[in-house]
């Protein structure tokens, strides 16, 4: 089943994302029923899908961890803060074991073994803490279930190599060969999985609305020559089954032993008090998408289809070679008489808004929830508080803005130091908080949410804030020229500075000065910037201003002497044009036209010499083609086929700033 095992990593990646987010909200008091039975239900579904695939370490471990999950839901064993950090433990194993089955570095034994034992102590006595003592269950072997198997003839379903596939993981036998004329598939499987197991695994291969299961018997007793006896015969090939109206069928003329629902809408027949189970009669044969245990995955597959990443990558790069050749239409169809030529024109119009509305479906596509970076802040919040002694709550607001898959997997190292930042050097210590007359539980914010054309994430703390003295102090002591009459803003991101730390003790989480350089770097790699508000004692405040997408922009595009260039209108403020009042100047700004750019909450006046238009253009990256070349983001191909340089405001931005620095400081040296 190699072909599918991808889908299995990428369904238990989301299986162990759901364990974990339902732990670190799970309240020890009080748990959640709902919660515990979803936790239960994805370990249930690794362990089916990694036995099925024949990954018996993960099967293994997550039988321990399930076994455990169960009696905590049933009632028989209180939930204790020691089991959560064991269940975290084990989910951070069964990870690293997934990564290895990708390909990755084998996972130390002694890891996975550390992950079992302290599973297996959580089951001592000592850790039924309020919990009324229930008699032991005897210890039972494996139950080995017969099942018939149905499965319609479909041409994208390879049929016999999945039974080869099968029967490498379980006794598989063909009943009946199905055909085009309508007749399924019929297997007969012996396997330690019940139905609801086998159901789970072959949705990865098969449609679950093209199969059906029957358990036949609990237990498959066997006659010494390798033939399992005791259960009725299974039909013969064409049997009549009769359909209850809930896509529910059974075999004509049968009768139904009491069914036991164990929970997750699976039925298994009651054996007789003290006596052996009773024959059982053939159970309905069900669709598996009517089980609720994966009911949500069915739904899924039908409203979403996995897609890889490079083929929308393709697409979104087809998407701008239209947006060029419409550009290029556009602008031949200028020098056109628009009477004379009126329904090309038209026709030309109507190019443009479906070319736009197909780049923004496009778009959409790459669009991914924030919250998938988000969601894995949780845990690092919890055993980094544990681990400094600190009291923090995670607030997450705008889990469902949306944004680039290419930011979301460049956020992830950005977004991850400043949490740190926050916890180590913002956040103080609940004793120290309860002097300054704060609550000795420390506030972290999240937040996403759109801004004009930019998505802005920011990281918030309650916390001590930034000292402006000792920032400046610091920066004097590293020959750093600062003034006292810098403002806030200047002052704040004089941390970005490569090796600046006003950190007095060095921890294993921060205060090196190796951090919010390579923050400031990675998000200006992105298009981005980094904003900073604090108040001492009352909090920092850190947002990253990225646009929606790098892929597609909108820009305005100008002429500066023969050369064509262009401007991100998202650092367009204003274009104007100036009036004569510098007398004999070198250069004359009124045979110009100046545009207002603003970056960094610093404001600069750009002087071109005409203003060509304003449409969308598409980004072709330099590094790829040429280098990186300071105060360029890019480049893109204008509707003439000639190629326009795209300006990096932040760049020029910044330099303008460094300049004037300079040249100031060079006054002041000067007398």
């Amino acid at each position: 089943m190699s072909q599918f095992h991808q889908v299995f990593f990428d369904e238990t990646d989301e299986h162990l994302a759901t364990m974990e987010s339902l732990l670190l909200a799970l309240d020890i008091a009080q748990p959640d029923e709902e919660a515990l039975n979803a936790i239960f239900r994805a370990a249930h579904s690794i362990k089916g899908g990694s036995a099925t695939f024949g990954f018996s370490d993960l099967t293994e471990l997550t039988h321990v961890l399930e076994n455990l999950l169960d009696r905590i839901r049933k009632g028989t064993l209180a939930l204790t803060m020691p089991m959560v950090d064991a269940f975290l433990h084990a989910k951070d194993v069964l990870q690293a074991l997934l990564a290895t089955h990708r390909g990755g570095d084998p996972v130390p034994e002694d890891d996975v073994m550390e992950a079992k034992r302290a599973l297996d102590e959580l089951r001592a006595d000592d850790c039924v803490a309020a919990v009324p003592p229930v008699e032991a269950a005897p210890v039972l072997a494996p139950v080995a279930h017969r099942l018939l198997i149905e499965i319609d003839v479909r041409e994208d379903v390879d049929v016999p190599a999945l039974i080869d596939q099968l029967a490498a993981q379980a006794e598989i036998a063909t009943i009946q060969q199905g055909s085009e004329g309508g007749v399924p598939w019929v297997l007969e499987m012996v396997s330690e999985l019940d139905e609801g197991e086998v159901a789970e695994t072959l949705a990865f291969a098969v449609d679950p609305s093209l199969f059906r299961i029957r358990l036949e018997q609990g237990v498959a007793e066997e006659d010494g020559f390798g033939l399992f006896m005791g259960a009725p015969a299974f039909p013969e090939p064409g049997i009549a089954l009769q359909e209850d109206g809930f896509g529910l069928f059974t075999p004509l003329e049968t009768t139904q032993d009491p069914l036991e629902d164990e929970g997750f809408g699976l039925f298994h027949p009651l054996p007789g008090e003290g006596a052996p189970p009773a024959p059982a009669k053939p159970a309905p044969i069900a669709h598996a998408e009517k089980s609720p245990a994966h009911a949500p995955s069915a739904a899924a597959a039908e409203n979403s289809i996995r897609v890889n990443i490079e083929k929308v990558d393709l697409l979104l790069n087809l998407v701008g070679e239209l947006v060029i050749t419409q550009s290029m239409l556009m602008q031949s169809a200028s020098y056109l008489d628009t009477v004379e030529h009126e329904r090309l024109h038209n026709g030309i119009n109507l190019l443009q808004r479906n070319s736009r509305e197909i780049q923004e479906a496009v778009m959409s596509i790459r669009m991914t929830p924030v919250g998938f970076v988000f969601n894995r802040f949780p845990r690092v919040v919890r055993d980094l508080a544990q681990k400094m002694d600190k009291q923090v709550e995670l607030k997450m607001v705008g889990e469902s803005t949306e944004l680039d898959k290419s930011f979301i997997e460049k956020l992830s190292d950005p977004l991850t130091h400043l949490v740190r930042n926050s916890l180590d050097h913002g956040i103080e210590a609940p004793d120290v908080r309860l002097a300054k007359g704060k609550s000795p539980q420390g506030q972290l914010t999240l937040r996403a949410f759109h801004q004009g054309g930019s998505i802005v994430i920011e990281v918030t703390d309650d916390g001590a804030g930034l000292d402006r003295e000792r920032i400046l102090a610091k920066a004097r002591e590293r020959g750093m020229t600062v003034s006292d009459s810098m403002t806030d803003s200047e002052v704040w991101n004089l941390i970005f500075e490569p090796g600046f730390s006003t950190a007095s003790v060095i921890t294993d989480v921060s205060g090196r000065g190796v951090g919010m350089d390579v923050v400031k770097r990675n998000i200006q790699s992105m298009g981005g910037r980094v904003e900073i508000e604090s108040m001492l004692n009352f909090g920092t405040t850190i947002g990253i201003h990225l646009p929606l997408t790098l892929a597609i922009m909108d820009g305005m595009s100008v002429r500066i002497g023969q050369e064509t260039y262009i401007l991100p209108l998202s650092f367009v403020l204003e274009s104007l044009q100036p009036r004569p009042g510098v007398p004999h100047a070198r250069m004359n700004p009124t045979e110009g036209i100046l545009i207002i750019v603003e970056c960094d909450d610093t404001r600069l006046a750009l002087l071109v010499d005409d203003l060509i238009g304003q449409q969308q253009f598409v980004v072709k990256n330099l590094e790829t083609n040429y280098r990186k070349v300071d105060g360029l983001s890019g480049a893109t191909i204008m509707g003439d086929g000639q190629v326009a340089l795209i300006l990096d405001v932040t760049t020029i931005v910044r330099s303008n700033q460094k300049a004037q620095a300079q040249a100031a400081a060079q006054l002041v040296a000067e007398g």
